[in-house]
């Protein structure tokens, strides 16, 4: 019996050295406890049983030790079991080696989703209650923040723990396992707890009660573990990680930031931990703050690149460090992911979508980012495409969040907004910070015209990730239904700070403060517009899918048309003309070029990192833009200002194009009435 007792041990330990990754949240706690994932599997079911025979194996010296032996000390004279439990710490590899049999009962219990009876294993609730109890008599302070972290620590901070009741001993790996099930315990009871989606009494209120509990052992037991430097003694990086987790909940994003740091220093293989660094980072000068105190390794390479991408960034260093990962890792799909985004995100949507298209043919079972592919096939209207996405995305998982998501946007091209709610909402039933779901959804509630809704909607996205420029954006819009353009202008501040060359943004600024009569404001705002839109190549569609057609190298005769007009409310007839002149150029793309210098932009609307700027389109032999409903207007005013100021010539030149092009051709005729009126008064005088 004792051999084969043995053989479990060595082969267990080597197949987990450290922690598993199955229990790093990756993409959010809720996707692990979906409702359909509740039918436990038979063969976990048998492990189960199993661990239960193990554990109930008496010990060899069953008189001389109690029945919780993995709560009694460890005689660090004893040969350490560092071969068969990976450790290279020999106290750690010891307390491992001991506690393996209930270690794996633990595991097969987490595996069950039995978050509550897996912690109890190594920290049942009585002995947790008396220790946290007595923890916070002692130190008569909340320690949740973990912020007292300084001279009171040394002195009077060590004195209180001194008359606390002693933890049990674990290892770290057990003490992350018994951890972090109770953190995904509360996890689960939150969702339990939460009302409907986007119901009643949904105020996305509900917490994890959990935290505290975890907060303060953690708290208690690093300070059991600080050195009087403030070092940390013997740390692994997995307890750091959860409690930089935990921080990251409470919002003490500074601190927690410390914490995962300290993580990927003692642990670096820790995807999860680098995970929480991204969402903890908001800014492009924050990424460059935080990089510096990183240690420099090829994951931390990765986390740049993919923070960068959370960013929106897409400089040409960020393109060229993408394509050294590649000659490394030539068939990952995370880095062809990103490789598609990166067109993604600066309107190649062709390039995107050929990207996509590899990725699935490769990994046609992958639905990670495939809501992101549904937005571009959405944005090019390739409804084909989108339904074999949904089709295939429903084959795989139809209950998977990414899935639902695909499925709402095929019922979004399809017009069908209820079922799209509907989808979306599916969605966030499975995982609730399910940004696009959220964010696609206040969309169709602004097709609904449930501007309420879609307010809260996009509020929810904000909470999800506060860099999600599309939901700002929407909110803005959202507001400016409501003529409350004060609100909105804010709003779509917000956006353009996000996404900072993005003409879109800077064109719903300028239009938002047109409407509040701030004309200088918003013409400077939409010359920026002009200059953001230069920097994007040729793609398909806007950001938000309107399906009007980007062309580098040329100008939006929209934004040309509207800077003009506010020069005629501020009566500047000569800054006027010039922009409808160039408007009308556009129909040609007659040489007209766009340079910062042209249309004036001051240096403070510039963005002050050079690096965030996309990179520039330098292509030439453009087309121009054809006629359009904004050059047709362009070359009315046009016309009229010839008539106003006598040059008849040139009045029915216009007129005459305007007839010829189908767009305004009555007001057109008559134009040319008038001019032949005139033009006849004038010889006959």
């Amino acid at each position: 019996m004792n051999k084969s007792n043995n053989n479990a041990l060595q082969k267990s330990q080597r197949a987990n050295p450290s922690p598993p990754a199955s229990l790093t949240p990756t993409e959010g706690t809720a996707r692990r406890i979906a409702p359909h994932l509740d039918n436990i599997n038979i063969n976990i079911n048998r492990h189960d049983r199993a661990a239960e025979l193990l554990v109930s194996i008496p010990p060899p010296n069953e008189d001389s030790q109690p029945e919780d032996s993995q709560m009694t000390e460890v005689p660090i004279d004893a040969a350490p079991p560092i071969v068969v439990s990976g450790n290279q710490d020999p106290e750690e590899a010891l307390l491992e080696a001991k506690e393996i049999n209930q270690y794996l009962l633990a595991k097969s219990f987490f595996d069950c989703r039995e978050y509550d009876r897996c912690a109890a294993v190594f920290l049942p609730d009585t002995v947790l209650s008396e220790i946290l109890t007595a923890a916070s008599l002692g130190t008569g302070q909340n320690v949740n923040t973990g912020k007292e972290k300084g001279k009171s620590k040394a002195s009077s901070g060590r004195k209180s723990n001194a008359a606390l009741p002693v933890p049990p001993r674990l290892s770290q790996k057990s003490m992350f396992l018994a951890l972090y099930a109770k953190f995904m315990s509360g996890e689960k009871k939150k969702d339990e707890d939460s009302e409907m989606v986007m119901g009643p009494h949904d105020g996305g209120t509900a917490v994890n009660k959990q935290l505290v509990v975890i907060s303060r052992y953690l708290k208690n037991w690093f300070d059991q573990h600080t050195n009087e430097a403030g070092d940390l003694i013997g740390g692994q990086g997995w307890l750091e990680y959860l409690y930089g987790m935990v921080l990251a909940k409470d919002k003490s994003e500074e601190e927690a930031m410390r914490w995962l740091m300290r993580s990927v220093h003692s642990y670096p293989m820790n995807w999860g931990c680098w995970l929480e660094m991204t969402s903890l980072i908001g800014r492009v000068d924050d990424l460059s703050r935080v990089a510096q105190h990183l240690p420099q390794n090829i994951i931390s390479f990765i986390f740049h690149l993919h923070t960068s991408l959370e960013l929106y960034q897409s400089t040409p260093t960020l393109s060229s460090s993408l394509e050294q990962l590649l000659l490394i890792f030539p068939t990952s799909p995370f880095l062809l992911t990103c490789l598609a985004l990166l067109a993604y995100h600066t309107k190649d949507f062709l390039a995107a979508d050929s990207h996509f298209s590899n990725l699935l043919a490769l990994h046609p079972h992958r639905l990670d980012s495939l809501d992101h592919y549904s937005n571009i096939l959405y944005v090019m209207n390739l409804r084909p495409k989108l339904s074999f996405l949904a089709h295939l995305c429903s084959t795989v998982d139809k209950f998977r969040p990414e899935s639902c998501v695909v499925i709402g946007n095929y019922y979004s091209l399809l017009s069908s907004h209820e079922k799209a709610v509907q989808y979306f909402r599916r969605a966030l039933n499975l995982d609730r910070s399910c940004l696009s779901a959220w964010t696609l959804m206040g969309h169709e509630y602004v097709e609904l015209k449930n501007t309420h809704a879609a307010i809260e909607s996009y509020r929810r996205a904000v909470d999800v990730n506060r860099r999600d420029y599309r939901a700002w954006y929407g909110l803005g819009q959202t507001y400016e239904v409501l003529e409350m353009h004060a609100y909105a202008l804010w709003y779509y501040k917000r956006a353009a700070g996000l996404r900072p060359w993005d003409g879109k943004m800077w064109m719903a600024v300028g239009s938002c403060l047109q409407k509040m009569g701030r004309n200088l404001e918003g013409i400077k705002a939409l010359k920026r517009a002009l200059l953001a839109e230069s920097y994007y190549e040729a793609g398909v569609g806007s950001s938000f899918g309107s399906g009007e057609r980007e062309r580098g190298g040329l100008m939006d005769p929209e934004i040309l048309l509207q800077i003009a007009g506010m020069y005629e409310g501020l009566e500047d007839e000569a800054e006027a003309r010039a922009y409808m002149e160039m408007c009308v150029a556009q129909e040609e793309g007659s040489g007209v070029g766009l340079d910062s210098s042209t249309i004036n932009i001051h240096t403070d609307s510039q963005s002050s990192d050079d690096e965030s700027r996309p990179v520039a389109n330098t292509s030439s032999g453009e087309t121009g833009t054809g006629v359009t409903a904004a050059t047709s207007k362009a070359r009315m005013w046009l016309a009229k200002y010839a008539m106003r100021n006598g040059d008849y010539t040139r009045a029915m030149q216009l007129a005459t194009e305007l007839c010829q092009d189908g767009i305004e051709v009555e007001e057109a005729k008559a134009l040319v009435r008038e001019v032949r009126v005139r033009l006849d008064v004038q010889v006959n005088s």
